[in-house]
């Protein structure tokens, strides 16, 4: 085993010990990244899964549990959960799970949040929506925090790639 999994899993043991004290949703939000670490350690599909379904009860769990928090850390807690349900996509592929996605960040993009805007281009290309997928990459280009790499690198936006519309721009960006 990998030091950091096992760095991983000692930290889930100490949080799971600090939610017995009381919980909390910044707890929440460190046991459900905690366990979306270990599905990227994780060479079983079945253990992935495991690993997903926790920190999808926690992240979940901590939305609608608390009535009062920051709304930095809201949107935190429903990023790490569109995350989650993307990689349930990558491992599954299936759809619902892309849609589960846009359900949670839509309602959220008031935040102008390039993150927001780009889990939402992501799980639009994963249920084939390319105009949906330009409407939030346009918005997710215009946003300060805007990652080129990430927009050129990332495996889900292939079908797009060589899009007329999706070279211009890039393009657009680079003058």
């Amino acid at each position: 085993m990998f030091d950091n999994t096992k760095q991983i899993i000692s930290r889930i043991g100490e949080t799971d010990q600090l939610y017995l004290s009381g919980n909390t949703p910044e707890l929440a939000l460190e046991r459900g990244d905690l366990r979306l670490q270990l599905v990227e350690q994780s060479n079983s599909k079945q253990e992935q899964i495991h690993f997903l379904q926790e920190a999808i009860v926690l992240l979940e769990t901590a939305r609608v549990e608390y009535e009062e928090m920051p709304m930095s850390l809201y949107v935190n807690l429903s990023l790490h959960l569109a995350k989650a349900y993307m990689i349930y996509f990558e491992l599954t592929k299936e759809v619902r799970y892309a849609l589960i996605t846009q359900q949670i960040l839509k309602p959220m993009t008031q935040h102008e949040s390039a993150d927001i805007y780009f889990m939402l281009a992501y799980a639009s290309v994963s249920k084939n929506e390319l105009s949906l997928t330009r409407h939030w990459l346009k918005k997710y280009m215009a946003t300060a925090d805007f990652d080129l790499v990430l927009l050129r690198q990332h495996p889900a936006l292939k079908p797009v790639r060589n899009e007329t519309w999706f070279t211009q721009m890039v393009q657009n960006k680079l003058h």
